[in-house]
């Protein structure tokens, strides 16, 4: 019998690119390959890079080098891909680069430096309906649009990954229905721009299940939500169409939860950051949307110190946090970023001021987060079981995505299985965390 061949997989950056690691793992499979968990075991190794910010960039290639340490055949792909001079100089002896999303092209390069097996069968050497998953068994990244039209000055993602792409919805709702059907117990709708879903097909009609639907946003969380599991939204526009998914919230079908990337509140600095939304617009949004489902949660991101940011941008800034009252929140200082428009603008902000007004942001989104969750205590809620150990159980609201955002620790949890969903009472709170125990 002809010996088997193994790859092992590093996967950087976003769950977008672990949605790209799952593709590519999933056809290696398919062609007969094993996934080896660790360097020693594996014929060649993938390492699928994040290429955004500078620090991302760093940590891709200290992860090609120990990659090339270990195991000595590398295959670089993903975002960071598109600088193959900028990895080369660095590690001359990886095996090929490809860019974000290619995924032929890395699986060409797997068959080309480690072939696959003579005899394997792909009849018989069945691969997972819903495929190879690299998160654990009760949630999975849907991705349903690949790109961005957008031309924000501190962003290079249509650079790397070029324009809005959408999945036609029946394909979307067919790996969704797979998932569900494999124990799957919460769907992540994942893409560049989740609220342009579909503007590049002009919501062309398409089938799932024998049933005609527009590829759009509002018809695929409809359909999302008749299947059954948790449905929570990332990376949304606050364009106009997304009130009409608010009620749906409201009425359980999806979850009740926003993502979306804000970026400032100033609108002096989203005009120089070429944002598609207005600051005074947006509080009006929030508040609607609240009044419709008042258990909204909303999440976003936000960039301190932009080229130009003055003092008085930056108070504009907390000022709107204060009238926001967002539930989660994350921050970054500005980094220069080699392609962005945003590095030719004027006033370029002292790192030191970055990293005090950095400091002041996360103190107070810390106190609003704070007087939220404790708004939490004595409620019950509804939660995902995500892991169980010696403490008890660490579980996720509603208004909680796994990775980015609280938990909530079940103290007599001991009982509960990973992937349960369970009915908690909430009796304590900290800045992002809530503690509680399985009613009597």
């Amino acid at each position: 019998m002809t010996e088997s061949r193994k790859v092992g997989m590093v996967s950087l950056g976003c769950p977008k690119a672990l949605v790209d690691s799952e593709r590519i793992l999933t056809q290696l499979r398919t062609d007969g390959y094993e996934i080896s968990p660790d360097y020693d075991g594996a014929d060649v190794v993938i390492v699928n890079t994040c290429g955004f910010i500078d620090s991302a960039k760093a940590e891709s290639l200290d992860a090609i080098g120990e990659a090339l340490d270990a195991n000595g055949r590398v295959i670089v792909t993903g975002c960071m891909g598109t600088d193959e001079a900028a990895i080369r100089e660095l590690h001359p002896n990886v095996l090929a680069v490809t860019g974000p999303a290619q995924y032929e092209a890395v699986v060409e390069e797997i068959h080309r430096h480690a072939p696959p097996p003579l005899e394997h069968d792909p009849y018989t050497d069945l691969v997972p309906p819903q495929g190879i998953k690299l998160t654990p068994r009760h949630y999975a990244y849907l991705k349903i649009s690949e790109g961005c039209n957008h031309k924000c000055t501190f962003c290079i993602i249509p650079d790397l990954r070029g324009k809005l792409v959408s999945r036609p919805i029946g394909e979307v709702m067919g790996e969704a229905e797979r998932l569900v059907a494999a124990g799957v117990k919460e769907l992540l709708v994942i893409s560049q721009d989740t609220s342009a879903y579909g503007i590049d097909l002009k919501y062309r009609m398409d089938f799932w299940n024998g049933r005609p639907m527009k590829t759009r946003m509002r018809e695929l969380c409809e359909a999302l939500g008749s299947l059954g599991a948790w449905v929570r939204l990332h990376y949304v526009y606050p364009y106009p169409h997304v009130d009409d998914i608010i009620p749906m919230m409201a009425d359980g079908r999806i979850l009740p939860y926003l993502d979306i990337p804000f970026q400032h509140g100033s609108p002096d600095v989203l005009k120089r950051m070429r944002r598609p939304a207005a600051t005074v617009n947006t509080l009006d949004r929030i508040q609607s949307w609240r009044a419709v489902c008042p258990d909204l949660t909303i999440r976003s991101t936000f960039i301190v110190g932009f080229p130009g940011e003055t003092e008085s941008e930056f108070e504009t800034l907390l000022a709107f946090l204060e009238e926001a009252q967002l539930d989660r929140v994350g921050c970054f200082t500005y980094s220069a970023v080699d392609g962005a428009r945003a590095n030719a603008l004027e006033g370029a902000v002292p790192q030191e001021v970055k990293e005090e007004r950095w400091h002041r942001f996360m103190q107070t989104q810390a106190d609003i987060s704070r007087r939220r969750l404790a708004a939490k205590v004595g409620t019950l809620q509804h939660v995902l079981v995500d892991e169980v150990n010696g403490d008890g159980a660490v579980a996720r609201s509603m208004a909680d995505a796994p990775e980015i955002d609280g938990i909530v620790k079940i103290r007599d949890g001991h009982g509960l299985r990973s992937g349960e969903f369970a009915e908690v009472l909430i009796e304590a709170s900290d800045d992002y965390d809530l503690v509680g125990r399985l009613p009597a």
